[in-house]
């Protein structure tokens, strides 16, 4: 059987994304009841960090634990990635000692690269491109709070990054109309724009994209690796800050959601986070659930349901 991947949110069909992100809510529900649910004793998951984290550390070691199997936590400080050794090799040995990958990278290519060598499954846990499992965790967050987003309106408000680039993706696979709202210069990739045309629409003017929206949704203004343009991008995202009043034009029933950390003052107002349509902390913890049911789908083949 074909080794399946999780590298962007494409890799899976539409029912199967509704599916992983039902399991997830149900996961959800049994960690809260006190379940104890261990289908991944004897397995071993292998964490690449290239890229610090909190949540994504986090969120995948403790799924692993609630799962009754172990992470490892490789970094290249430990290991011979840091110290040039070919991605292909890293990743035939690797795969070759743990059952699932997850990887947190700056360069999409390098996770591609490891995915085509591995023999088992890989995660993309974030790249400059792509944040695939944040967009699981956001959609079973509207899900679980509003129902179905198929047919709804989102806005993404700011750098057309790898979140922006996700929720393009997930535009398409989840059927809501996008609407990304950018500073010139900083919009996501054209190409990508064409692509999606069906679904997502820039709309420069802040006060225009938010207009009716049931999910506004935004990102730092300045990523991991791009502090040294802070401040060119603090003068050119100064209009694109999201406020309590900003959520007023949006629709009555509209949720604000940001993957974290969070800078109060800058994308966000300093008591955005305070709004009871603001649902990070709800968002944050479905990280883990969500890819404890991202992990249980990869490995179905291969464990016991209890």
């Amino acid at each position: 059987m074909t080794t399946r991947h999780f590298l962007t949110l494409l890799d899976f069909s539409p029912e199967e994304l509704r599916q992983i992100i039902t399991r997830a809510s149900e996961l959800r529900r049994m960690q809260h009841e006190g379940v104890l649910y261990q289908p991944f004793v004897g397995r071993t998951l292998g964490m690449i960090f290239e890229k610090s984290s909190t949540r994504t550390r986090v969120s995948f070691e403790a799924g692993m634990a609630q799962f009754g199997g172990h992470g490892i936590f490789l970094s290249p400080r430990d290991t011979q990635l840091g110290r040039g050794e070919p991605i292909e090799d890293s990743a035939r040995v690797i795969s070759s000692m743990v059952d699932i990958v997850m990887i947190r990278t700056f360069d999409h290519a390098m996770v591609e690269t490891f995915a085509k060598y591995s023999r088992v499954p890989v995660i993309n846990a974030l790249t400059d491109a792509h944040h695939p499992c944040q967009l699981l965790a956001d959609m079973q967050t509207y899900f679980e709070l509003r129902g179905d987003i198929a047919g709804k309106v989102v806005t993404w408000v700011g750098d057309g990054n790898n979140m922006c680039a996700s929720f393009i993706h997930a535009a398409h696979q989840f059927g809501f109309e996008l609407r990304v709202s950018a500073p010139y210069g900083f919009e996501p990739n054209l190409d990508l724009i064409k692509e999606y045309a069906h679904c997502v629409t820039l709309v420069e003017d802040i006060n225009e994209a938010v207009k009716g929206s049931h999910l506004i949704a935004t990102d730092v203004w300045a990523s991991m690796g791009q502090e040294n343009e802070q401040n060119t991008r603090a003068r050119r995202f100064s209009q694109y800050m999201v406020t309590r009043s900003l959520l007023d034009k949006a629709d009555p029933d509209v949720l604000f959601m940001h993957c974290l950390p969070a800078h109060r003052g800058e994308e966000i107002s300093y008591d955005l986070l305070d709004d009871p349509r603001a649902v990070v902390w709800h968002e944050a913890e479905n990280r883990l659930h969500a890819q404890k049911a991202l992990m249980e789908f990869l490995l179905k083949d291969k464990i016991h349901f209890a």
